[in-house]
């Protein structure tokens, strides 16, 4: 009785244990992108996420300031002096002149050239280059440095991302893309499918059984295999690819599991207050909308949550159904997908793009959790 009355069972912990180990694991990707996402190329490639607020060591390369223009005559030899960072916070720990050996000095350190040719760098950066006038000429002297960079964010991978790109390269457009094709296709199913299971738990009707058994059916049936034939009839009926073709499809593939928790749920709501609306006299259309809609909330939430995540997240239907050869009806997951294929060094935009991409799904999670945890211990999703 004490372990009943006062205590939780060890599967309680287990199960809690589980939950917060899957939290963990699937924020922990989310926060590395959010942090990466306000980071440089540079900063990225040297040091992860998890040391973004600290001083990272990153190799770069630069040049002295051009000699015609800056050398000062110093005898028989000519001088250049200046700083190689021009005002960038670093702190230099070792240098080089050659790329067989970018640390073979200290800063502080000469480094002998040959035939008197020398050069002189501070750990600020600052510098002293002398030569003859054939050796300081030309372009200035290429130095490669491994510095201490303090942390650095910025908003330039966002302003790249949502207002630079123009065509294929915005961000922006497959963003609003994205919300066009996903908002009308969360709700068309939820609206119809509501009706339906209503039918298909309250009403009385012939074939009702067999109706109930096509719809599961239908959730076994894989997307793939009506992609073709569903494409075929939007070109005959004169839909084409286009945001009609995209809603009618997701709808289409969304509606049979739609309709079987919202059955499944509403089957569960108490018999007797359906009764004793119909004795007042109130019609199917009125119980629905004023007792059975209310009641349903979470069943809809949670249904809405898993619809919307599916939708925004889609790029298999949406290249059959909507991507046309000039990218103006470009969503969010090709955009990423062209992304990765054109510009597989820039991680910083793809970091951005895929923080972007994810931001919205995870702030309706977050909204509409409790109705999703109210739906699911109701019993709407089994």
């Amino acid at each position: 009785m004490a372990s009943i009355a006062g205590k939780k069972s060890g599967l309680t912990w287990a199960v809690q244990i589980s939950v917060a180990a899957l939290v963990l694991l699937w924020l922990f990707p989310t926060v590395g992108l959010f942090v990466s996402s306000f980071r440089t190329a540079d900063q990225i490639s040297s040091s992860g996420w998890w040391a973004a607020l600290f001083p990272a060591e990153q190799n770069e390369v630069y040049r002295t300031s051009d000699p015609d223009e800056t050398r000062v005559a110093d005898g028989d030899l000519f001088t250049v002096s200046g700083n190689i960072f021009e005002g960038e916070p670093r702190e230099i720990r070792s240098w080089g002149v050659s790329s067989r050996d970018v640390s073979a000095y200290q800063a502080g350190e000469t480094a002998d050239m040959g035939d008197g040719e020398s050069l002189t760098l501070q750990a600020d950066g600052s510098y002293v280059w002398k030569g003859n006038d054939k050796q300081i000429s030309g372009r200035g002297q290429r130095v490669f440095v491994t510095a201490t960079v303090p942390p650095e964010f910025t908003l330039e991978n966002y302003q790249t991302i949502l207002f630079s790109g123009t065509g294929q390269d915005n961000m922006g457009k497959a963003f609003f893309n994205t919300l066009t094709v996903t908002i009308p296709a969360t709700i068309i199913p939820i609206v119809i499918a509501a009706f339906a299971a209503y039918a298909l738990a309250w009403m009385e009707f012939p074939g009702r059984a067999l109706l109930i058994a096509a719809v599961v059916a239908l959730l076994v049936v894989p997307l793939q295999l009506a992609l073709i034939p569903l494409l075929r009839l939007h070109l005959a009926v004169g839909i084409g690819k286009g945001y009609m073709g995209v809603w009618l499809a997701h709808t289409a593939f969304g509606m049979p599991l739609a309709v079987y928790l919202l059955r499944n749920y509403m089957v569960g709501l108490p018999r007797d207050i359906i009764e004793n609306a119909k004795v007042d006299g109130a019609t199917d259309f009125q119980i629905f909308t004023r007792i059975i809609l209310p009641l349903s909330f979470p069943a809809l939430a949670s249904f809405a949550i898993f619809q919307f995540l599916w939708t925004w997240n889609d790029l298999l239907v949406a290249k059959v159904f909507l991507i046309d050869a000039t990218g103006s009806t470009t969503v969010m997951t090709n955009q990423i997908v062209e992304l990765l294929g054109t510009r597989g060094g820039n991680w910083e935009i793809l970091a951005t793009a895929a923080f972007v991409s994810i931001a919205v799904p995870l702030f309706v999670f977050f909204a509409m959790q409790r109705y999703l945890v109210r739906g699911l211990l109701a019993g709407s999703v089994k």
